[in-house]
Order: C-alpha cells, then sequence, then structure tokens
C-alpha cells in the first residue's frame, strides 16, 4: 500500500545526520511498494537540496546524485483535489504550515499512513486519526 512521505524523511535520506533506522525503513518500504506526495514536495525538496549547496553542506554534484536516486524511487506527485479553503482549515484546525496541511490532507484523502519526522504534523496526523509509519514517543 502508497504511504505519504513528507520531506523531512526524505531529506533524511540523503543527509546522513538526519538518517535514522526509522527513515532508512521507510526508504525499504517506499522501495517494495510506492509513496504519494503533493506538488509541494518537490519544491520543498529543492528549496532543502539548494540552501544545503550554498551552505556547502552539499554539492552541486551530490544534490544530483541524490535527485537520481530519488527519481529511481516510485515516487507518485499526486495532483488530487487539495483547495486552498481545505488547506487553510486544515492548517488552521491543527496549527500546521499550509506545506504540512497539504501531507495531512492527502493522507486523509487517500487514507494513507504518513510519514513524517515534523513534531506538529505527527501531533495533527494524531489527532485527525492518520496512521503513522514512524512511531514516536
Amino acid at each position: 500500500m502508497p504511504v505519504v512521505v513528507d520531506a523531512s524523511v526524505a531529506l533524511a535520506w540523503c543527509f546522513e545526520d538526519k538518517a535514522t533506522s526509522e527513515t532508512e525503513s521507510v526508504l525499504d518500504l517506499v522501495g517494495r511498494e510506492t509513496a504519494v506526495v503533493p506538488p509541494i514536495w518537490e519544491l520543498e525538496m529543492a528549496n532543502v537540496l539548494l540552501g544545503a549547496e550554498k551552505r556547502g553542506r552539499l554539492s552541486e554534484f551530490q544534490a544530483a546524485r541524490f535527485v537520481t536516486l530519488l527519481g529511481q524511487l516510485p515516487i507518485t506527485v499526486d495532483p488530487g483535489p487539495s483547495d486552498i479553503r481545505s488547506i487553510l482549515s486544515a492548517g488552521r484546525r491543527h496549527g500546521l504550515t499550509s506545506y504540512d496541511a497539504a501531507y495531512l490532507l492527502l493522507a486523509e484523502r487517500e487514507g494513507l499512513e504518513l510519514a513524517t519526522l515534523d513534531a506538529a504534523l505527527v501531533s495533527a496526523a494524531k489527532t485527525a486519526g492518520v496512521p503513522l509509519v514512524i512511531q514516536s514517543d
């Protein structure tokens, strides 16, 4: 079954200091199944990679290699019917950014598990009854 993967988890596949056994398990799961992401995911990923390049944390070559890895994974960008009203509503209801609300709404709408390291998104998912792939205490 597909899983919704947010940028915090996917970026842990790029940065060793962010990787955990849980994020590696999600990578294995995505390799066997598939990931579904909202359109904002690509922009978030590109933004963090560009920032890492500017700070010297990542070379252009390393970023390109990571993007190639992502391209080999079964990740589907969902063009689904999230609209500004539903994103605003979810953001207000759960105290989320619009970006995080997009992940939550996608998981809710499709009935999928959510993989995130973001504490606010974890809390919102628990409140909304969205199952989490990575369990936190």
